[in-house]
């Protein structure tokens, strides 16, 4: 029988990897104002609880049952459920609507 257990954590780790660049990044894109606007933690402290994130999850590289590992997704997911839907919409520039999109366009 194929040992299946290192491929599958290799798989579980470059999934939370990836989810936690993609929050750490996305955090870095928006606007200090956006966080403040949406009643959210600063920027700062997402960014610095993001970047712990992913200390955590290349850390869980070594030991793949390690907390750590949970602890960072958790992290992402909260920050990707939460935080980027509420800072998107306070988002500038684009067609000077203020960052609000209908289904058609600025309004």
């Amino acid at each position: 029988m194929f040992n299946l257990v290192g491929p599958l954590f290799l798989v579980l780790w470059l999934v939370e990897l990836g989810l936690v660049v993609w929050a750490f990044g996305d955090s870095l894109m928006h606007q200090p104002g956006a966080y403040v606007a949406a009643g959210k933690l600063t920027k700062a402290k997402w960014n610095a609880i993001l970047g712990v994130a992913l200390l955590f999850v290349l850390l869980a590289l070594l030991s793949p049952t390690a907390l750590t590992g949970i602890i960072a997704v958790i992290a992402s997911a909260v920050y990707l459920a939460d935080v980027r839907p509420a800072v998107r919409e306070y988002r500038g520039g684009r067609g000077g609507g203020g960052g609000r999109m209908g289904p058609y366009g600025p309004w």
